[in-house]
C-alpha cells in the first residue's frame, strides 16, 4: 500500500492549533472593501476554527498534519 499524499491546496489553507484543531482564514478578504463595514472587515482579519461538519473531510486530505 503506498503512502497517503497530502493535498497541497489544503496544506496551504489550514494549520493545526496546539490542541490539534484545524485553523482557517476567512473568505471575502481580497477586494470590494468599500461595501463592507469596518466591523465586518475587522472580524474577517482573525482566523477561526474549522467547523465540525467539515473537519472529517479536511482531516483526510491532511494525513501527516
Amino acid at each position: 500500500m503506498p503512502k497517503m499524499k497530502t493535498h497541497k491546496g489544503s496544506q496551504k489553507r489550514f494549520r493545526r492549533t496546539g490542541s490539534g484543531k484545524l485553523k482557517r482564514s476567512h473568505a471575502y478578504t481580497s477586494h470590494l472593501f468599500a461595501n463592507k463595514s469596518q466591523k465586518q472587515k475587522r472580524k474577517l482579519r482573525k482566523a477561526t476554527v474549522v467547523s465540525s461538519g467539515d473537519y472529517k473531510r479536511i482531516k483526510t486530505m491532511l494525513p501527516n498534519k
